[in-house]
């Protein structure tokens, strides 16, 4: 369960800062949810701000795991925690880049196993398994990155970033580097991973027909002079 209330971010400064405010968000496991509005709005920085990057100016409420044993983010923020956060990204949070940003000297296989390696977990699991024959990956993982194309690249960038078993997956604009066609399969491989995985997800999408399509619940973009607004759309 991803929990987070009251959420002010700041990116940049005097009169060129921008404002983005999250009133409330509530993602359960196996739950995907889009992120959406027009380019410069503010969905990058919203999702780098739960993403941990970005240090929120104020926050009512953040939590993360089951309602039993959630972690208080909020806290750690408030106090500087670094290690904490850190610990945090890497083992409970997954990231999908607009880019992929595999390794390019690493195989695709070894792409995969790097955040399982660094967390000292062993390379092989089921689930990466899973994820692998899912997104059809199961011919391309001697390969180089170079070789792949850019839909190949952006399902490998999907299994790396479920490899460790995050509780969260937050995607920046998967599918903006792909045709229609290879978008709308790549969003079908992804909703189909979370819903099996459980996962709580966010999803920023500039492509709104593709979103309403495969009906997910969005948080839509609500924009004055200097700040936007993220609330629940139909």
């Amino acid at each position: 369960m991803l929990d987070i209330q009251d959420m002010w971010v700041r990116r940049g400064s005097g009169a060129q800062a921008h404002n983005v405010r999250l009133p409330t968000l509530q993602v359960k496991p196996g739950e995907i949810l889009a992120i959406t509005g027009e380019s410069g709005c503010g969905k990058s920085t919203l999702l780098e701000a739960i993403g941990l990057l970005l240090q929120p100016v104020e926050l009512g409420r953040f939590r993360l795991g089951p309602a039993t044993a959630s972690l208080d983010i909020a806290q750690m923020l408030a106090a500087n925690d670094q290690p904490g956060l850190s610990a945090v990204r890497s083992r409970h949070l997954g990231f999908i880049l607009q880019s992929g940003g595999l390794l390019p000297f690493l195989s695709v296989r070894d792409n995969i196993s790097l955040p399982r390696r660094l967390l000292g977990m062993p390379a092989d699991s089921a689930q990466v398994d899973r994820a692998v024959q899912a997104l059809r990956l199961d011919g391309l993982l001697g390969k180089l990155p170079q070789a792949l194309s850019i839909g190949e690249r952006q399902r490998v960038a999907c299994v790396r970033a479920i490899a460790h078993e995050p509780q969260v997956l937050l995607a920046d604009e998967p599918t903006a580097a792909l045709d229609p066609h290879s978008a709308r399969r790549l969003f079908e491989l992804l909703l189909s991973l979370v819903n099996e995985l459980g996962l709580s997800a966010l999803v920023v999408s500039h492509d709104w027909a593709l979103v309403r399509d495969f009906g997910l619940p969005r948080l839509g973009a609500i924009s004055r002079q200097g700040e936007t607004l993220f609330e629940a759309m139909d």
